[in-house]
Order: C-alpha cells, then structure tokens, then sequence
C-alpha cells in the first residue's frame, strides 16, 4: 500500500470518527492530534484498533508514544515500518 493511501485512510477515520463527518481541511496531516484536542487517550486506544485491523499490523505498548501517534503523518510513518517489520 503506498503511503499516500495509508494517511487518506488514516484521515477518513479520523474525520468520520472524531470529527464527526467533517471536512479534510479541518485536519492538516501535520497537526497534533492531542494538542488540536481531536483525540483523547479513549481515542487512542479506538485508533489503535483502527490501525491493526486495517493494516494487519500488531501495535505494541512501547509504540503508544506522540512520535508514533500524534498527527495524521506520524502514524502513516508508524504504519509503514510495521508494515515492512511484517
């Protein structure tokens, strides 16, 4: 899967989920999702399950960190490297 259908897949789930249908611009792929406030540590876990059954990739505690999950970029980074650890 390339990286731009990861982070487009990210983002609909993002917009469907946590912002309730909104529109992609109310999103950048660079924005924090703690800081924006769009996702709380609930979401996380709700993110979490996203990611592993859409990417069949395993998420391990140690990778519940910002730098992996925190804006639409990081995670689809996130993803690529578990997708090539697979």
């Amino acid at each position: 899967m390339e990286p731009a259908d990861i982070k487009g897949k990210i983002k609909g789930y993002i917009l469907e989920n946590f912002l309730y249908g909104g529109s992609s611009d109310q999103i950048a792929d660079n924005d924090s999702f703690l800081e924006k406030g769009i996702i709380d540590s609930t979401g996380i876990l709700e993110l979490v399950g996203f990611i592993e059954e859409t990417f069949s990739v395993k998420v391990e505690d140690e990778d519940l960190v910002p730098e992996n999950m925190d804006s639409i970029n990081r995670l689809g980074e996130f993803v690529m490297r578990k997708s090539i650890e697979v």
